[in-house]
């Protein structure tokens, strides 16, 4: 990200102070180091519209299908208030717009200096999230009152801009193990084994899939990533020789290949309802209100199954018109992180787009049995208050960099 096309002469572009070549691409030069900028508030021509545009539809579309989905397990789990769940999602998006529509003015280069101090903080709220009480037997959340804070939220936020910032810092020393390798590992490892100890596979995935797509983006070398593989085909391999894990994966296994036949203490409830969703909208849908499956079937449709739900009202159609949103989110996002301004913005805008791509691709993939349950929530439409705040505060950042980048707004 962050780079122009070579041209056909093979020449670096005219105000060549301003690129450098590397391995045939040419690439915006490091900005200047500097410190916490004196600019509070980001400057620059207006935000990018299609962008902000197609946030507002999705945070529209999703708060309508959050509340759909979630009325019969308000009414009948929370003293018959159907409205328990879509209040208090509906509360936090409004909190979430006004903290985009700041952060959408906020300079995005002061997170160059604190890059560091979230990285801090994340550890921090990592660590401290293992001695509070469990909820459905992991230690995920902070719980204040009825608000509930997920730690990992905060995590991925703080590992994309840390990377974001060495990369630009080490640009090109990136194939070098003291400043490519060792400072990302260095944060990345221990964030991973915290996830674990919550347990927090899905939010493990995404960041390592998340770093993995931030070091290609940054210059690292394929062979780099072959030899993280192998360490990794050498984990399993011991799992699966010397130690007893490996019935246990066998029959969730098998419970993901077919979830209608699954072993004996292999719960697949959840992915037979959703899939049972899904087949009843067909081509048209239900309609919206009108899904069955959300009636007790699948539990907590409002979460991470919501897409089921959507698939059951909506159909095929309605379900594709959605994707088709969010793919040209995604993809207006990687148009202004190529034009960004400068190789920190664009690749902090990357990273900030990844998430939600990564997310979306894995929640769907997730829904209709592609790959196993790890419960992967949907970006914008499940229900998470702080999660929806946190979202919307990254889209802002991302809105503050189109400011400065060399795109058509409107």
């Amino acid at each position: 990200m962050g780079f122009r096309k070579q041209e056909k002469s093979n020449k670096i572009p005219i105000m060549s102070k301003n690129y450098v070549k590397n391995n045939g691409v040419v690439f915006l030069k490091k900005a200047k180091k500097r410190k916490f900028s004196l600019s509070f508030f980001a400057r620059g021509s207006g935000v990018d519209m299609p962008f902000l545009l197609l946030v507002l539809s999705l945070v529209t579309i999703g708060l309508i299908m959050m509340f759909s989905a979630s009325y019969p397990n308000a009414y009948y789990l929370h003293h018959q208030n159907s409205f328990f769940f879509i209040r208090n999602q509906a509360i936090f998006a409004a909190f979430g717009l006004v903290s985009m529509f700041f952060m959408s003015k906020f300079n995005y280069e002061n997170f160059r200096s604190l890059s560091k101090l979230l990285v801090i903080i994340s550890f921090v709220l990592l660590s401290l999230v293992l001695v509070m009480p469990p909820i459905n037997g992991v230690r995920r959340w902070f719980q204040l009152g009825p608000i509930g804070f997920q730690a990992s939220e905060v995590t991925k936020f703080a590992l994309t801009t840390i990377f974001a910032y060495l990369i630009d810092k080490n640009f090109d020393k990136m194939n070098s193990i003291k400043y490519g390798i060792l400072p990302f590992s260095m944060i990345l490892i221990p964030t991973i084994i915290l996830l674990a100890l919550e347990p927090h596979i899905s939010c493990s995935v995404i960041i390592t899939l998340l770093a993995g797509c931030l070091l290609f983006i940054g210059g690292v070398k394929l062979r780099w990533f072959l030899i993280v593989l192998g360490i990794i085909a050498a984990g399993v391999l011991y799992l699966v020789l010397f130690t007893d894990r490996l019935t246990y994966a066998n029959h969730r296994i098998s419970g993901w290949l077919d979830p209608f036949n699954a072993p004996e203490g292999v719960d697949t409830w959840q992915t037979r309802q959703g899939l049972y969703a899904i087949g009843s909208g067909k081509i048209f849908g239900l309609g919206l209100g009108n899904s069955k499956q959300k009636f007790l079937y699948i539990p907590e449709p409002q979460n991470d199954f919501i897409f089921a739900v959507v698939c059951e009202e909506l159909g095929l159609f309605g379900a594709l018109i959605i994707l088709i949103i969010f793919a040209s989110l995604i993809w207006r996002g990687i148009i202004i992180a190529i034009k960004a301004k400068n190789r920190f913005a664009s690749v902090l805008c990357a990273g900030l787009i990844l998430q939600v791509g990564l997310q979306t691709i894995l929640n769907i993939a997730v829904v209709t049995n592609t790959i196993p349950n790890t419960g992967i929530s949907l970006p914008f439409f499940s229900y998470g208050g702080t999660s929806l705040l946190m979202l919307l505060t990254q889209m802002g950042i991302i809105l503050s960099i189109s400011r400065d980048a060399k795109i058509e707004k409107s």
